[in-house]
């Protein structure tokens, strides 16, 4: 269960291994990112094996993100869901924020798209539904995960060849807005990657679902060509790339795929929310239609000059400097 999820101690993961946690005793590492290191742990009071996330310690000194991460982790727990790894427990031991979920034993889909690249579309179509199924699910409980990104999609076997996949969406605790509050999430400073965040979320705009149907959008670009949309060689270029650049059509790059394809995927990568589908289920269903070809009678999306989904209400975006230009493989710049 490798998250994505980062490096909150200093000194060796290996001086944790065999010491106990608010019940939990730790076994081994499975994963790190930028807030917290997640351990495989036993739990002593049940006797099963669960994923233990560790939250970098600077999280736990700030009283409003201590508060917040608590009650996005009770509202996660909340959620019953096939496709949500189930959280068991989260609070504060020791000055140590820590949160306990279902121990996966798969790998996420970074893991996955390093090993395999792009994939078919059957295969991305499977993995993308779950996904949405998950995302809609939170948004129904007025949670927004605002950190979508292949890390945070753990895959696992599933169930028969129907299935072969059964998909999680996880780190619903540890989202941009509880960040945001201790200062991680100043201008300029993202926690994570950011080929896939919303243009809203960039310029600080608020954020409903309609943010996760972008980043699932990016994730969706990167598991049929291999990459996400937006590649640059700066941050800065990258923020510019997400808040006006079109992104480039996913056909260039797999012409085996049907032309409405890139129509759905500019939708859902519009830049204003109001253009994009309004659930990740409607995005994936529009993309499962346009896959097996455009029908008879139902076009395909057409995107304006202006703003990808066809209202234009951002205006022509302006002609990107130098340094926000694409970065192509063996150009000179």
């Amino acid at each position: 269960m490798p998250h994505d999820t980062g490096p909150p101690h200093s000194g060796r993961s290996s001086d944790l291994v065999g010491t106990e946690i608010a019940g939990y005793r730790i076994e081994r590492e499975v994963g790190r990112g930028g807030m917290a290191v997640v351990y495989r742990a036993k739990d002593l009071r049940l006797d099963r094996t669960v994923a233990l996330k560790l939250l970098a310690p600077e999280l736990a000194r700030n009283d409003t993100f201590r508060k917040r991460f608590t009650h996005e982790s009770r509202v996660a727990a909340a959620i019953d869901h096939p496709h949500i790894v189930p959280v068991f427990e989260a609070g504060e031991t020791d000055g140590v924020l820590y949160i306990a979920m279902r121990y996966v034993a798969g790998r996420d889909l970074r893991h996955l798209l390093d090993r395999e690249g792009p994939l078919a579309i059957a295969v991305a179509g499977r993995i993308a539904v779950q996904v949405a199924s998950a995302l809609d699910a939170a948004h129904d409980h007025g949670l927004v995960h605002r950190d979508v990104k292949p890390g945070n999609i753990l895959v696992a076997a599933g169930t028969d060849s129907d299935h072969p996949e059964h998909v999680y969406l996880t780190d619903f605790g540890l989202t941009k807005k509880s960040l945001s509050l201790t200062g991680f999430t100043t201008v300029g400073q993202f926690v994570g990657t950011l080929d896939y965040v919303a243009p809203e979320q960039i310029s600080g705009r608020p954020v409903d679902g309609r943010c996760d149907v972008y980043s699932l959008a990016c994730v969706v670009h990167e598991t049929l060509t291999g990459g996400p949309p937006f590649q640059r060689d700066d941050d800065m270029a990258l923020l510019w790339a997400h808040q006006y650049d079109r992104p480039p059509t996913v056909t260039e790059q797999r012409p085996d795929l049907a032309a409405a394809v890139d129509g759905v995927l500019a939708k859902a990568l519009a830049k204003s929310p109001d253009d994009r589908y309004e659930s990740c289920l409607a995005f994936v269903a529009a993309l499962r239609t346009a896959s097996g070809g455009v029908t008879a009678g139902h076009a395909p999306t057409v995107v304006g000059p202006g703003a990808e989904g066809g209202s234009g209400r951002l205006g022509v975006p302006p002609a990107p400097p130098r340094w926000a230009r694409p970065v192509f493989p063996g150009s000179v710049t």
